[in-house]
């Protein structure tokens, strides 16, 4: 089923809210057809799966789609089996839940589920978010853990490959919520080619399609642009040293701003 979709993919910093307007999940869900969608949840990044599918379950049923679906994978690579790709491929949107962005990432990488999913999206045929972990694996580089409350140094963060979804962004979620902003820095030293996303819970960066991302939510979002980077210290910073960032530019985004990640510019709202 094709559908005409507002947010192809939407990135959530967490803890979106599930209980009163629910405005981020709800426009997941009307993005994904409304009540004609077909909702696929995948729980595999927490440790307790099918608490967390059924609560997205009964959501996604109380909002009225035509069929939700908890694809509750188990093990690495069982999403490789009929059973789920076949779900995958009736779904007009795929919902990803918070846990363990680690083992998100060695459950469904370089499998043909997640191949199944990239394809759809090329196609504009699917609607993918993910929150918390589920967004911590939409860069080609993922933040898979570290600290906080530090000057940003190189031991701060915890650095491998992600999904590549959205391969010009290094997110990270729950973000002012939990003084993350020394390890995105920390993350952005690494590698300066990327856009740094950092997302507050309950805030989505809600992708459109053309190189732009809409915010929704309650939050922020803060954007960090290292285009225009004159000088770090990282090649020869040891691991506890601070580090040095010369000349970033950052933006702080809320509800209703528009910013477009491949020109990284602001755009009207």
């Amino acid at each position: 089923m094709v559908i005409p979709t507002q947010y192809p993919i939407m990135v959530i910093g967490g803890a979106e809210d599930k209980v009163n307007e629910c405005s981020i999940l709800t426009a997941f869900f009307e993005s994904a057809g409304g009540k004609l969608a077909t909702i696929g949840i995948i729980p595999c990044a927490s440790q307790e799966p099918s608490a967390v599918g059924d609560r997205y379950y009964q959501i996604f049923k109380r909002m009225g789609a035509h069929r939700v679906e908890v694809l509750d994978i188990r093990r690495p690579h069982e999403c490789d089996e009929l059973r789920w790709l076949d779900i995958l491929d009736d779904c007009t949107g795929v919902f990803v839940t918070g846990g363990d962005q680690v083992r998100l990432f060695h459950f469904i990488n370089d499998s043909k589920f997640i191949a199944a999913i990239r394809k759809r999206l090329h196609l504009g045929s699917l609607v993918l978010a993910g929150t918390s972990a589920g967004a911590a694996i939409m860069g080609e580089k993922m933040i898979s853990g570290g600290s906080s409350g530090e000057s940003p140094n190189r031991s701060l963060v915890d650095l491998m490959d992600g999904l590549g979804i959205i391969p010009e962004v290094l997110v990270d979620q729950h973000f002012h919520n939990r003084n993350r902003m020394a390890r995105l820095l920390s993350a952005i030293a690494t590698y300066p080619e990327k856009l740094g996303m950092g997302i507050d819970e309950d805030t989505c960066a809600a992708f459109r399609g053309d190189g732009s991302f809409e915010i929704l939510g309650k939050g922020s979002i803060t954007v960090i642009d290292p285009g225009e980077l004159a000088y770090t210290n990282h090649p020869e910073s040891d691991e506890t040293s601070p580090l040095s960032l010369h000349n970033l530019t950052v933006h702080i985004l809320n509800r209703g701003d528009l910013y477009h990640y491949q020109h990284r510019t602001v755009l009207p709202s």
